[in-house]
């Protein structure tokens, strides 16, 4: 069994869920999550004076797959999520030794 959390960019979520939907994935974690990077994040004006904010909404899915599927859910993931950005997919994989 794996572990397989991905964090994307939010304007591509519906595209990776349908990917998933696709391939048989039925059950996954999904929550919003805030990332600090490099990106640019949105400007804000505070008493007039503008910065910007390096905070980044993000989703994160989690998912738990057996050993054989492991790598097409990546691939799926990847696949649509990646873009010229480092930042827009992180894509990280664990043994999960139990799940009841």
């Amino acid at each position: 069994m794996k572990l397989i959390e991905a964090v994307i960019n939010r304007l591509k979520l519906e595209e990776v869920r349908c990917a998933l939907d696709e391939i048989g994935v039925e059950d996954f974690m999904e929550c919003d999550v805030i990332t600090h990077s490099h990106q640019k994040g949105q400007v804000m004006i505070f008493r007039g004076a503008r910065f910007v904010a390096n905070l980044v909404e993000k989703a994160k899915l989690e998912i738990i797959a057996a050993d054989d599927s492991a790598g097409k859910i990546v691939e799926a993931i990847g696949s649509i999520a990646r873009t010229e950005c480092k930042e827009d997919c992180r894509i990280a994989i664990r043994p999960y030794l139990e799940a009841i």
